[in-house]
């Protein structure tokens, strides 16, 4: 296998990217995955959640102030729902959207050795009964990539975008 960047041999970064809710998979080098911004080093398929969480442990617990001041940070809570570093340990779960701010310093280096990055670069949550706006939006781009899918003679993708269309006209109340 080689590089889909600069065809060196020995890929060691298989980068799957989603771009306008289509999917491809980058074999990549270590420079061209340096160039991509992807960093840091592969994470062991053995590596068990609770590994994971007891690095932060090791990192987060150092005595460093919260947010507010005056505690160490695995004593500071979430204001919203009340969740503690120490719960977040425990479970392996976040309370609420606001812990990610609220323990956001001690995410993010947990988030860089497990994921490589700490940006989020991965598919996007369309709800299950979008608005008008939205449907009328997410319509248009199917037809722009059913009119790109006959150009290239994809017909099995344009028949499954046709379907797409269809199914999501018959959805208007």
């Amino acid at each position: 296998m080689t590089c889909d960047e600069c065809g060196g041999e020995n890929p060691v970064v298989h980068l799957t990217v989603v771009e306008d809710n289509e999917t491809r998979t980058l074999h990549l080098c270590a420079t061209c995955a340096e160039v991509r911004g992807v960093h840091g080093n592969p994470v062991p398929e053995n590596f068990l959640r609770a590994g994971v969480l007891a690095q932060l442990g090791g990192e987060g617990s150092g005595g460093g102030a919260s947010r507010e001041g005056g505690g160490t940070s695995s004593q500071s809570a979430c204001p919203f729902c009340g969740l503690t570093l120490r719960g977040f340990k425990e479970t392996g779960r976040l309370g609420c959207p606001h812990c990610w701010s609220t323990f956001e310093k001690q995410l993010r280096p947990l988030l860089n050795r497990v994921q490589g990055a700490v940006q989020h670069v991965g598919k996007v949550y369309l709800p299950p009964d979008p608005s008008a706006s939205e449907r009328e939006k997410r319509l248009e781009g199917l037809r722009r990539k059913l009119d790109r899918a006959v150009e290239l003679e994809d017909f099995e993708r344009a028949a499954e975008l046709r379907d797409q269309i269809r199914s999501l006209r018959k959805a208007v109340p």
